[in-house]
């Protein structure tokens, strides 16, 4: 399933994300005809039961779709609809179509079955149907929000990408139900803070295949600047951050199944989130002035790449928690750890 997955999304991805597509998305223009071959092609219910109109795939099977959505970065909600419909099925409820997202943080309350409040940083929130978010308490419940007649206060994170607050005015759920067990109380932002690995490892696939064809081409004395011992350092350095955020988000969908894997998710986390940041660095260093330039693509997984970095927990968040964890756990608890994927003082929700 994972061989059919990754290229037919990359076959997709190849014909229709250009970078004149991303740009234009970035000017506020939704792209309907790009969203409806996305849709058709059933991505946005892989991980749906066969029962529930999915093809009934597991995390592991996805992570290279996501990592192309990255590489090509792709203006669309695909990696929020593929969670959002994920958690909508474990927690018994039917997978919808269309747009979907959800809001890692939301301050809600319900009154008479009908809820009030605001969802905070919803990705692409002013554009789609719908939106998952979870009611705080003893037993968080999960809720399916319409997102018509929501109040709106637009944001963006520095790809243009639109991060939104929608605001809910007693409003009845499409549908609710309360989380099952296994299931933490912060499993949206620990879901997509999975999510941005696999994509940042995709992204930093990207900026070195283009790093590596620059310098074969671009001539500085007499020959490529890729026969320079510098600046082969520095694509060896992209390489290697790529290749360890590959493995890091690999790891994390792999032990993630019916639950997400915590420990290989914050270790991708910070793994890719550090990579991010060198990766953009040496990028924009290889291709000197010109990869500043509008008209050169490298902007477009670059931006991405230092926005989604800290989106679902920085960097410092997630290295404090992982390292308080192992600290609380102690010395002996650290090898079990490591061959068990589990590491008892981070199974708490992030605060």
């Amino acid at each position: 399933m994972r061989e059919i997955f990754d290229s037919t999304v990359e076959r997709l991805f190849s014909d229709l994300v250009t970078p004149d597509a991303v740009l234009a998305s970035e000017s506020g223009r939704w792209p309907t005809a790009l969203w409806k071959a996305v849709e058709e092609s059933g991505f946005t219910l892989a991980l749906a039961p066969e029962s529930s109109g999915g093809a009934g795939a597991g995390w592991s099977d996805v992570c290279g779709v996501l990592r192309l959505a990255g590489r090509f970065n792709l203006p669309l909600p695909l990696a929020e609809a593929i969670l959002a419909n994920w958690l909508l099925c474990r927690c018994g409820l039917a997978a919808v179509g269309g747009p979907i997202s959800f809001a890692p943080r939301a301050e809600l309350c319900v009154e008479g079955g009908r809820v009030s409040g605001r969802a905070f940083e919803v990705p692409w929130g002013r554009s789609v149907d719908a939106v998952v978010a979870l009611l705080p308490g003893e037993a968080p419940q999960l809720v399916l929000l319409a997102r018509e007649g929501a109040g709106l206060e637009c944001g963006a994170n520095i790809a243009s990408e639109p991060r939104d607050v929608l605001i809910f005015d007693a409003v009845t759920p499409l549908a609710q139900a309360p989380l099952p067990a296994g299931l933490p109380g912060d499993v949206l932002k620990l879901g997509g803070a999975m999510l941005r690995s696999a994509q940042i490892a995709g992204a930093l696939e990207g900026v070195l295949a283009m790093a590596i064809t620059y310098a074969g081409e671009r001539v500085q004395f007499g020959k490529p600047i890729g026969s320079f011992q510098a600046i082969q350092h520095q694509i060896a350095v992209l390489s290697e951050h790529a290749a360890a955020s590959v493995l890091a988000a690999e790891a994390a969908f792999a032990e993630s199944g019916e639950t997400l894997a915590r420990l290989p998710v914050a270790a991708a986390r910070i793994c890719s989130a550090e990579a991010a940041g060198v990766g953009a660095a040496v990028a924009h260093a290889v291709h000197g002035a010109i990869g500043f330039t509008h008209e050169h693509a490298l902007h477009l997984s670059t931006r991405r790449l230092w926005s989604w970095r800290s989106e679902f927990g920085s960097l410092t968040d997630w290295s404090q928690q992982l390292g308080r964890a192992v600290c609380l756990g102690g010395a002996g608890s650290l090898w079990p750890a490591i061959t068990d994927g589990r590491l008892a003082a981070l199974e708490e929700p992030l605060q």
